[in-house]
């Protein structure tokens, strides 16, 4: 493993050094450098501290794993393998992203998920363990959004959630009495098979971060789907 301290490299110098390295990378004192992981597919990344935005933009296979904050945009447009925060971020994660898994410990700022999509095999999964911000799922064209609400004292989502929303799935660890929800999705409680194809993703969180599995699925969850008469989701191929 090669060993580089960002703390006096700017993001194209360390960057440069990410994509010249032949052998997996740990990063220490990240402050903030942007596409970090950008496009990776043959190399991890373990990163202390804070990265900037657009970390892991069109991941295709590789794993980064932040032990920290992480900026906006995580993960915009990854095609593959996983991003793993063990920590909060900021605003946009998962933007069209249309491959791969984010699982983040804490809370997600607004607009996470937007965008998102699937085609065949391909079904992403976005895995908030705390809140996320207003606007979630907007646009959501396809993959599975999972916000499980643990530690924090926020709402578990803040306003207009699944705006737009015409594809995919979205699964909140909670009754959802006090969201309101567009009239363009449904909001039902979750069945047995909701929970029985979540239940890989949500122990994958757990694995990653020392949740107990049993805790959190002992709990009310509701799951949003689009309502299938919307006439948007026939642009989308796939879904």
């Amino acid at each position: 493993m090669i060993k580089l301290n960002a703390l006096n490299l700017n993001f194209d110098q360390l960057n440069e050094a990410v994509r010249n390295s032949k052998e997996d990378i740990e990063i220490s004192d990240c402050l903030g450098q942007r596409f970090i992981g950008a496009g990776l597919s043959d190399k991890n990344l373990t990163i202390y501290g804070t990265p900037g935005n657009a970390l892991g933009t069109y991941l295709n296979g590789s794993t980064i794993s932040v032990f920290g904050n992480a900026q906006d945009a995580v993960g915009d447009t990854m095609n593959d393998g996983r991003i793993i925060v063990h920590g909060n971020i900021g605003d946009a994660a998962g933007y069209a992203m249309r491959g791969g898994k984010i699982f983040v410990k804490g809370n997600a700022g607004y607009r996470a998920g937007i965008h998102m999509k699937a085609y065949k095999e391909k079904i992403p999964a976005l895995v908030i363990g705390g809140s996320a911000g207003s606007f979630l799922g907007e646009y959501q064209a396809g993959g599975v959004i999972i916000v499980l609400g643990l530690n924090t004292d926020k709402n578990i989502v803040g306003n207009f959630p699944c705006t737009g929303m015409h594809g995919g799935k979205m699964i909140l660890r909670s009754n959802c009495k006090d969201v309101i929800f567009p009239k363009n999705v449904h909001a039902l409680p979750a069945t047995k098979e909701d929970l029985d194809e979540i239940f890989p993703s949500i122990k994958e969180f757990c694995d990653c971060f020392g949740f107990d599995l049993n805790e959190i699925l002992n709990a009310k969850f509701t799951v949003i789907t689009p309502d299938s008469n919307n006439p948007y989701k026939q642009m989308y191929v796939g879904n």
